[in-house]
C-alpha cells in the first residue's frame, strides 16, 4: 500500500416522500416569487414510476420562464435542497423541464401550457396544496 489514503464521499441520503413534497412546495413558492401563473402540484407517483410529483407553472414570455426556472434552482440550492439531475428546454425557454428526481418542475410559457394542457393529461391525479410565501 502506498501510504496515501483515499476516502469515498458519502452518498447523500435519498429524501423520503414527505421530504420530496416539501421540496416540491419550495419549488412552487419559488415560482410564485417570480409571478409564476397558476402554479399547481400534481401527485403522479401512483401512475408513473419516474417521479412522485409534478410542479406546473407558467410565465408570460420566455424571459419570465427563464427567471422562474432560475429562481427555482437558486432557492432550492439556498435551502440545501436537491440539485436537478436533468434540465431541458433552456434553448428557447418555451417549456423548461427540471428533473429533481422525486419531483419534476415544468415551467411553460402561456401558449405552450395551453397547448400541452398538462392539467388535463393528469386530471385523475390528486392535487397537492401549498401556501405561497
Amino acid at each position: 500500500m502506498s501510504g496515501q489514503s483515499t476516502t469515498t464521499p458519502e452518498a447523500s441520503p435519498i429524501p423520503s416522500v414527505n421530504e420530496w413534497i416539501d421540496w416540491a412546495r419550495a419549488a412552487a413558492r419559488a415560482a410564485d416569487d417570480k409571478l409564476g401563473g397558476e402554479t399547481i402540484i400534481i401527485e403522479v407517483g401512483d401512475v408513473i414510476s419516474v417521479t412522485d410529483y409534478f410542479v406546473v407553472t407558467s410565465g408570460g414570455n420566455s424571459r419570465q420562464v427563464r427567471a422562474i426556472a432560475d429562481e427555482v434552482e437558486e432557492q432550492l440550492t439556498m435551502l440545501d435542497g436537491p440539485k436537478p439531475v436533468g434540465v431541458e428546454g433552456r434553448d428557447d425557454y418555451r417549456w423548461v423541464l427540471m428533473d429533481f428526481g422525486g419531483f419534476v418542475v415544468h415551467v411553460l410559457d402561456e401558449e405552450s401550457r395551453s397547448f400541452y394542457d398538462l392539467e388535463r393529461l393528469w386530471n385523475d391525479c390528486p392535487k397537492v396544496g401549498w401556501d405561497p410565501s
